[in-house]
C-alpha cells in the first residue's frame, strides 16, 4: 500500500476537535491535492502523516496561545453607537445583538480597523457604549487536529509554488463562532428576527407534496451516519417536521418511527413510519405525545423554519425520556418565504450556535456537542453540477438531563 512521504500530495480530511462551556464541537474540511513538501502544517503533524497509507489519520495537538492566534486582550474595544454601521451608509445606524457577528468594516473610527474588513467583531457588551471582540473566533481554546488520508496522489518533481497553510484554512471562515462568548447568553431570539417573508398559513404552502431530496447525497449520508452514532437500537424515534425520507440507516432497527409534518402524502409515502402524524407546529407547538414517550427526537433541515423554536424545545424535552437525545441538522439550503428573518442573517457557523442555544435557553439538557463537515465535493448524482462543493452538513445535539 501506498505511504505518505515528504513529497506526497493527497487528499486529506482535517478535523478540529475543540470545547466550549462544557460542549464538544468538531469541525471537518475535506481538502484536495495537500502538498506534503511544500505547505505549512500544525507542529508535528507532518511527521505523523509521514509513513500513513490511505484511510489512516494523524492528530497533533495545538495550544491555545497558538492557534490560529493567541487571545490579545487590547482587541477588545469600545465605540460610541453612531460609529457603528455598514460601509457608505453613515446615516443609517445599526443596533447590534449581544453574542453576534459582524464584519469588522462595521466599526468606524478604530486603529488598524478598515472598512473593506470582513473578519468578525462579535458584540460582548452594550451601555453607553458597544464593546467588541476582534479576536479570532477560535482564539483562547485549545485544539486537537486530526488529519485522515483519503487518497494518495502520484507526485511528480517540486519547483516551487503556492504554500498552503492548512491551519490557517481550517480555521478561516467560521470555526469558533457557534460557541456562547464566555459562557454568556446570545440574542438570537427577539421578536422581528422570527418573523417570516410570507406569514400566510403553513397549510397552504405546504400544501402540495414535494417528493424531492433537499440536500445531496453526501450530506444525506453524513446525517444519516451520525444518526446512526447517537440514536441506539430498538429506540422509540420521533422525526420532527419530518417527510417521505427521515434520514434514518437502513441498517438501524427501532421499535417506532412516529413522523410528525405538514402534507399527508409525503408523510404516507415514508416506508419506514410506524405513525404519522399531521400537525403545525407554528400554529400548535404543543408535540401531541405523552410524557417521557421518545428515546430520540431527530429534526433534519427544518429547524429554520420554527417561529417560537424555545416553545418546541420544551415540548420535546417533555416527550423525551431522561437519557433520551435530541439531534438537529440542517445545512446552507431552505424554503427562504419560510425561515425566520435571523436565519438568513447569520453566518453559516453562526445558525449552528443558534440552535446550540436553543439547548442552552431551554436547560435541562446535557452532554451537547456540535459538528461541521465541509469541503467534499459534490457527487457525480446530484444534478446541481454548477455547484463545485457538497452541500455542508451542520448538526447539534444534546441528551435529556
Amino acid at each position: 500500500m501506498e505511504k505518505i512521504n515528504g513529497y506526497s500530495k493527497a487528499t486529506i480530511e482535517f478535523t478540529l476537535d475543540w470545547q466550549s462551556n462544557g460542549v464538544r464541537h468538531q469541525d471537518s474540511l475535506w481538502t484536495d491535492q495537500v502538498n506534503m513538501w511544500r505547505d505549512c502544517f500544525v507542529p508535528g503533524l507532518a511527521s505523523a502523516l509521514n509513513d500513513t497509507g490511505e484511510g489512516e489519520a494523524a492528530q497533533a495537538r495545538v495550544p491555545a496561545d497558538v492557534v490560529p492566534a493567541p487571545y490579545f486582550q487590547n482587541k477588545l474595544v469600545k465605540i460610541r453607537p453612531h460609529q457603528f454601521y455598514a460601509p457608505g451608509s453613515p446615516a443609517k445606524i445599526l443596533s447590534p445583538h449581544t453574542g453576534r457577528f459582524y464584519p469588522q468594516g462595521f466599526l468606524h473610527g478604530v486603529s488598524n480597523v478598515f472598512q473593506v474588513s470582513t473578519a468578525p467583531a462579535r458584540c460582548v457588551g452594550q451601555d453607553e457604549k458597544l464593546l467588541f471582540d476582534l479576536n479570532h473566533p477560535l482564539a483562547g481554546h485549545d485544539l486537537a487536529v486530526n488529519a485522515k488520508v483519503i487518497q494518495i496522489h502520484t507526485s511528480g518533481v517540486e519547483r516551487g509554488g503556492r504554500c498552503e497553510d492548512w491551519l490557517a484554512l481550517i480555521c478561516e471562515n467560521g470555526p469558533g463562532m457557534q460557541a456562547r462568548y464566555q459562557n454568556m447568553a446570545t440574542d438570537f431570539f427577539r421578536p422581528e428576527g422570527r418573523q417570516r417573508q410570507d406569514e400566510g398559513p403553513d397549510q397552504l404552502f405546504y400544501g402540495g407534496p414535494r417528493m424531492v431530496q433537499h440536500l445531496d447525497s453526501t450530506a444525506r449520508a453524513t446525517i444519516r451516519d451520525q444518526y446512526a452514532r447517537l440514536i441506539n437500537p430498538g429506540a422509540r424515534v420521533l422525526d420532527l417536521m419530518g417527510s417521505w425520507d427521515s434520514h434514518l440507516p437502513e441498517q438501524l432497527p427501532l421499535q417506532t418511527l412516529t413522523v410528525l409534518g405538514m402534507n399527508e402524502v409525503e408523510l404516507a409515502a415514508n416506508n419506514k413510519a410506524s405513525t404519522t402524524m399531521l400537525h403545525d407546529l407554528n400554529h400548535t407547538p404543543d408535540i401531541p405525545l405523552a410524557d417521557n414517550s421518545m428515546d430520540a427526537v431527530i429534526c433534519t433541515a427544518s429547524v429554520e423554519y420554527l417561529t417560537d423554536p424555545l416553545a418546541i424545545f420544551a415540548e420535546i424535552k417533555r416527550v423525551l425520556v431522561p437519557g433520551g437525545v435530541l439531534a438537529l441538522a440542517f445545512s446552507n439550503r431552505w424554503f427562504p418565504p419560510k425561515a425566520i428573518r435571523i436565519w438568513s442573517e447569520l453566518h453559516e457557523f453562526e445558525r449552528l450556535g443558534m440552535v446550540l442555544e436553543m439547548f442552552h435557553q431551554t436547560g435541562g439538557f446535557t452532554e451537547l456537542a456540535s459538528l461541521s463537515k465541509r469541503g467534499w465535493p459534490r457527487p457525480e448524482d446530484d444534478p446541481h453540477q454548477e455547484l463545485p462543493l457538497s452541500d455542508p452538513v451542520f448538526m447539534a445535539w444534546g441528551k435529556k438531563a
